[in-house]
C-alpha cells in the first residue's frame, strides 16, 4: 500500500503538467487557426510565410491584416477567456455552487446595462471610467443576487432563479434603452451577445493591466479559497475571516468580469463553462483541485472556450456574417448545454412543494373571493377604457361610441382602428400568459417558475422570429404554427431532459433556464444572420409589443383560451393535488406523468399563442398566479380566473403606460411588465430566504 501511494504521489505532478500542456497546446493550435480566418484575402499560407519570415511583396498586406484585425480579435479572445475563466472559478468557490458564474449572478447583465446607458447618453467616456461604471453595475447586481440567495446557501436552484430574475429586469432596462436610443446605441444589440471583434489593440492594451491586477489579487486568496471549500465553520476555526474573504473574492471576480464586458460585451456562459470543465479535469488529476493550480487552469480553459467558439463561428459562417454574429452566441449555447447537464446531475430536494402554495395560500372565504373578482373586473374595465382613450392622441368616450356605430370621423376612426386591436391583444395575451403560468407553477410545485423560465416563451419566439424573417409577409396562421412548433419542441426537450429519475421540480426549472438561454442565443443568431439591417424591428417584437396588431392576429390566442380554459377548469382538482408533493397524487390514484404532460403541453400552446399576439413578454406568468394565491388562496378553482384577470390587467396597464409616458414614442409592453414584475419577483425571493422555497 505505501508503494502504491508513493507511485500515485510521483505521477500526480506529471499529470498536472500534462493537463496544463494539453490545454496550452489546444489554445495555441486554435490561436494559429484563428489567425488564418477572416474576410480579407489572406490565407493560411500567407500567414505562415509571414510568421516564418519568408514572405514576398504581399507580406506587407498580410502584416497589415494581422495587426489591424485578426491579432486584436485573437488578443481580445485570450483576455476575455482568462478574465471570465478565473472570475467564474472564484465565484463558484465563494458560493460553493457549480452553477455560480458572472452570468447566473447577473454580473454581466449589470455591467452591460451601465455600458449601454453611457452610450445612450451620447457621451464619450474614457475606457477606465467606462470600466469603472461597468464594475459598479456588475457589483450591485451580483450583491443583490447573493443576498437574496444567501450566497447560494439556499441551493443552486434558488441562486439561478435569483440571477435570472435580476438578469430579466436588467435585460428589460437595456432593451428600453436600445429601443428609445436607437441611433446612439447602433450596433450594441449584437455587441450585447458578446463580440470580440476589435479595431486595433488599444482597448486590449488598456484592459490588460487591470486583468493582471485582478489575477494578482486572486493569488492572494488561493489558500483561503481552499480552506473555504471545507465549510464556513471549518474555515473560521482555521483562522480564516470568511466574510472578508468572500467580499474580497467577489470584488475581484466582478472586476475581471466587468473588464471583459467593457472589452467585448457580455460573452455568455464562459464563466460557467470554463470552471466546470476545469473542475471536471481536476477530479481526474490529483492536485489540480487546489486553487493555486485550478485558477490558472480555468483561465487556460477559458481561452480555449472563447477562441474555439470564435473559430467554429468563422468556420460555419464565413465572410461578413462571422463579423456580424457575435462569439457569445456560440459560448452561450455551449454554456446552456453545460447548465442542462449540471441540472440533470443535481439531486432534486423536493423543496419546490413548499414554494407552490406557501404562506400566501391560506384559505379565503367565498365572500372575499367575490369581492376580489368584482374589484378586478372593475379595474379591468377601467384599464380597457384608459387603453382606448389614452395614447399619442387622446379620444373621448363619445368618440369611441361613434366609432362602434360606424359614424366616427376619419381621424378618430383611424386612431381607434389601430388602438382597439392593441387593447384586445393586451387583454387576451395577458390572460393567456397568466393561465400558462398558473399551470406551470402548479405542475412544477414552484411559485417562482413561469413559462419564460422554462424556455417555452423563447422557444415560441424562436419559431415566430424565424418564420417572420425567412418568409416576409407571412400570415398569422403560419407564424402561429411556427411559434407552436418552437414552443412544443423546446417544451418536449426540457421535459425529456428533466425526467431522469422522476420529474423533479428543481431540475425542471434549471433545465428550462438552460433551454431559455440557448434558444435566446439562437434568436440573436437568426436575427443577425438573416436581417442584420432590421434589428430594431426584431428588438421591438422580442420585447413584447402590441404595435400594429390587427384583429386577425388575435384569433390564435382567442382559440387557445377557448380550448385551454375549459381544460384547466376540468383539471383544477388535479392541479390542487399536484401542488402538494410527489407522493400524495400517486397515493390518490392520479396518473401523475400523464396529467403533467397534458397540462404542460397546454401551457406551452397557450404561451405560443400569446407570443404570436404580442411577442415575448416575461413575468406575467410569474406575478399573476402568485398574486392570485395571495388574494383568494391556493385552490385552483379560484386561482385560475383571478390570475387571468390579473394577467390581463397587468399587460393592459403596461401597454397603456408604454404608449403614454414618452408619447409619441412608445415603450414595448413586455419591457413594462418586466420592469413591474422583476421587483415583485425579487421581493418574493427576499421574503422567502432561508426557506429553500425554490
Amino acid at each position: 500500500m505505501p508503494e502504491t501511494l508513493t507511485a500515485k504521489a510521483a505521477t500526480a505532478p506529471r499529470r498536472v503538467v500534462a493537463a496544463f500542456a494539453g490545454a496550452a497546446l489546444a489554445a495555441l493550435l486554435l490561436g494559429l487557426v484563428h489567425l488564418t480566418q477572416g474576410t480579407a484575402d489572406v490565407g493560411p499560407l500567407d500567414v505562415l510565410r509571414t510568421l516564418v519570415g519568408t514572405g514576398d511583396g504581399a507580406a506587407d498586406q498580410t502584416v497589415a491584416v494581422l495587426v489591424s484585425s485578426r491579432l486584436p480579435r485573437l488578443l481580445a479572445g485570450i483576455l476575455v477567456g482568462v478574465a471570465l475563466g478565473v472570475a467564474g472559478a472564484v465565484l463558484q468557490s465563494v458560493a460553493r455552487n457549480p452553477l455560480a458564474s458572472p452570468d447566473t449572478l447577473a454580473v454581466n447583465a449589470g455591467a452591460y446595462v451601465t455600458v449601454v446607458a453611457v452610450a445612450a447618453l451620447g457621451v464619450s467616456v474614457p475606457f477606465y471610467l467606462q470600466g469603472g461604471l461597468a464594475f459598479f453595475g456588475g457589483l450591485a447586481a451580483a450583491g443583490l443576487v447573493l443576498v437574496i440567495s444567501r450566497a447560494g446557501a439556499d441551493g443552486p436552484t434558488r441562486l439561478v432563479l435569483a440571477g435570472s430574475a435580476i438578469m430579466l429586469a436588467l435585460h428589460a432596462l437595456t432593451m428600453v434603452l436600445l429601443v428609445l436610443f436607437e441611433q446612439e446605441t447602433t450596433g450594441m444589440f449584437a455587441w450585447g451577445s458578446g463580440s470580440i471583434v476589435q479595431s486595433g489593440t488599444r482597448t486590449v492594451a488598456l484592459a490588460t493591466p487591470v486583468v493582471l491586477a485582478g489575477l494578482a489579487a486572486c493569488v492572494l486568496v488561493v489558500r483561503r479559497l481552499d480552506l473555504l471549500a471545507l465549510g464556513d465553520d471549518a474555515a473560521s476555526v482555521l483562522g480564516i475571516d470568511v466574510r472578508r474573504t468572500r467580499a474580497f473574492s467577489v470584488l475581484v471576480a466582478v472586476l475581471l468580469a466587468a473588464v471583459a464586458v467593457t472589452v467585448a460585451g457580455p460573452v455568455g456562459f464562459v464563466g460557467l463553462a470554463a470552471p466546470v470543465i476545469a473542475r471536471l479535469v481536476g477530479r481526474r488529476v490529483p492536485g489540480l483541485g487546489r486553487h493555486a493550480l485550478l485558477l490558472p487552469f480555468a483561465a487556460l480553459v477559458g481561452v480555449v472556450v472563447v477562441i474555439g467558439a470564435d473559430v467554429l463561428l468563422r468556420a460555419l459562417l464565413p465572410g461578413q456574417a462571422s463579423v456580424v454574429v457575435p462569439t457569445g452566441v456560440v459560448t452561450t449555447v455551449l454554456g446552456a448545454v453545460i447548465l442542462v447537464w449540471l441540472a440533470r446531475r443535481l439531486r432534486d430536494s423536493g423543496a419546490g412543494a413548499r414554494g407552490a402554495g406557501g404562506a400566501l395560500g391560506r384559505p379565503r372565504s367565498r365572500a372575499r373571493v367575490v369581492v376580489v373578482l368584482v374589484v378586478l373586473g372593475v379595474a379591468l374595465v377601467a384599464a380597457v377604457v384608459a387603453g382606448l382613450l389614452l395614447g399619442d392622441r387622446i379620444v373621448l368616450l363619445g368618440d369611441v361610441a361613434n366609432w362602434a356605430q360606424g359614424v366616427a370621423g376619419r381621424q378618430v376612426g383611424f386612431v381607434l382602428d389601430q388602438r382597439v386591436p392593441r387593447v384586445l391583444a393586451a387583454l387576451l395575451a395577458g390572460a393567456a400568459l397568466a393561465l400558462a403560468g398558473t399551470i406551470v407553477q402548479a405542475v412544477c410545485r414552484n411559485s417562482l417558475a413561469e413559462p419564460s423560465l422554462l424556455g417555452v416563451t423563447s422557444g415560441a419566439g424562436l419559431g415566430a422570429v424565424t418564420m417572420i424573417l425567412l418568409v416576409p409577409g407571412v400570415g398569422i396562421w403560419a407564424m402561429s404554427a411556427a411559434a407552436g412548433v418552437g414552443a412544443l419542441v423546446v417544451f418536449g426537450l426540457v421535459y425529456a431532459l428533466s425526467a431522469k429519475g422522476g420529474l423533479g421540480s428543481e431540475r425542471l426549472v434549471l433545465v428550462g433556464i438552460g433551454a431559455q438561454a440557448g434558444t435566446t442565443a439562437l434568436i440573436s443568431l437568426v436575427v443577425l444572420v438573416v436581417a442584420p439591417w432590421d434589428v430594431n424591428l426584431a428588438l421591438t417584437w422580442l420585447s413584447g409589443s402590441t404595435y400594429g396588431r390587427s384583429m386577425s392576429q388575435l384569433l390564435p390566442v382567442a382559440l387557445a383560451l377557448l380550448v385551454v380554459v375549459p381544460l384547466a377548469a376540468t383539471y383544477r382538482r388535479e392541479l390542487d393535488v399536484l401542488t402538494l408533493d410527489e407522493d400524495t397524487p400517486r397515493v390518490l390514484g392520479l396518473a401523475v406523468d400523464r396529467s403533467r404532460l397534458v397540462l404542460l403541453a397546454a401551457a406551452a400552446l397557450t404561451t405560443a399563442a400569446a407570443v404570436c399576439a404580442v411577442g415575448v413578454i416575461a413575468f406575467v406568468g410569474l406575478v399573476a398566479p402568485h398574486a392570485a394565491r395571495a388574494l383568494v388562496g391556493a385552490r385552483h378553482g379560484r386561482v385560475l380566473p383571478v390570475a387571468m384577470l390579473l394577467g390581463a390587467l397587468l399587460v393592459s396597464v403596461a401597454d397603456t403606460l408604454g404608449r403614454v409616458v414618452i408619447a409619441p414614442g412608445q415603450i414595448p409592453a413586455g419591457l413594462g411588465t418586466a420592469l413591474l414584475g422583476a421587483p415583485y419577483f425579487v421581493w418574493l425571493l427576499w421574503r422567502s430566504r432561508g426557506r429553500a422555497a425554490a
